[in-house]
């Protein structure tokens, strides 16, 4: 981060550049924009700011705007409350000189043994425990293989937004893996806005930004959301198509850690090939054992 390109600035531009001035009831006028989304001097006027003031504030000549100037901002950028409680980190983080408000804990790679026991509770369901950064921690079978290929790389390297850009079978995993993958990136800007010296933050931002053009694009773009409940549909090679609901659930004591259940309806197709996926998985991971002595699902052991 430098002084002339401050992260703030960096948010306001990019977002400008996804609002379209007819959704706000803009005038196009006439001849060719140069600029995409709202010009400088439209955004200033829609948050009621001189176009000297926003110019500064972009640029990081200003660097202390009020409360009141950061959430009419907000407003005109059509914010919703997670993308502008960003903002306003931002903004906070710009008047202390670029540090963040407030020290976060440590995040801990430690799974306490009552959340191993869980994971293999809720089998059949695949289910894992992930980072706030989205390491994974310990899965139980089905969790390990919702993602083929994940076994094969190292414990330390099992991270589900590395596999999402940079695992050959991802790109057929999700038939939605646009989707899939701007919902990672999001999550990541999250992060970055709570916690933006986080070392493992900076280690997977940077390399996926060296390996993948399709991230450092979505980077630039400045989406900003946490991954929430849902679900998704899978073209998995053991199972065949399944699509599955899923639960995201924050770790108390861990500095972001969460645990992701995947489910489906008992007496479903879905239901069906998860079952099957639980059962593949299991005897796969026991013939791995049995042929290296020792096989684990977890990255990190306690004690």
């Amino acid at each position: 981060m430098t002084e002339q390109q401050p992260e703030l600035g960096r948010f306001l531009r990019a977002r400008r550049a996804g609002v379209a001035p007819a959704d706000l009831g803009l005038p196009l006028g006439t001849g060719t924009r140069r600029t995409p989304g709202l010009r400088r001097e439209e955004l200033a006027a829609l948050a009621g700011v001189s176009i000297d003031y926003y110019i500064r504030l972009e640029r990081g000549k200003e660097t202390r705007p009020s409360p009141a100037v950061v959430d009419a901002l907000g407003r005109a950028l059509r914010l919703d409350p997670e993308e502008l409680a960003y903002l306003r980190e931002l903004a906070a983080q710009a008047a202390r000189g670029g540090a963040p408000t407030r020290q976060r804990p440590a995040a801990s790679r430690a799974v306490r043994p009552t959340l191993r026991r869980l994971l293999e509770t809720v089998r059949p369901c695949p289910a894992y425990v992930l980072s706030r950064t989205n390491d994974v921690l310990a899965a139980n079978p089905g969790g390990l293989f919702l993602t083929p290929g994940m076994v094969d790389w190292p414990e330390k390297k099992r991270n589900t937004i590395r596999y999402t850009f940079l695992h050959p079978q991802a790109r057929t995993l999700w038939p939605d893996w646009d989707i899939k993958a701007r919902a990672c990136v999001a999550h990541l800007r999250a992060v970055a806005g709570t916690d933006p010296d986080d070392p493992e933050l900076a280690a997977i931002v940077g390399e996926l930004a060296v390996k993948s053009p399709e991230f450092s694009h979505m980077w630039e773009r400045y989406d900003v959301r946490r991954v929430g409940n849902g679900q998704k549909t899978f073209l998995h090679p053991i199972v065949g198509t399944m699509t599955l609901c899923h639960e995201v659930m924050e770790i108390n004591h861990t500095g972001g850690g969460r645990i992701v259940v995947y489910s489906a309806e008992p007496g479903t197709p879905d239901h069906d090939a998860m079952v099957l996926l639980d059962m593949e998985a299991a005897t796969a991971l026991a013939s791995r054992s049995n042929a290296s002595g020792a096989v684990s699902v977890d990255a990190d052991r306690d004690g």
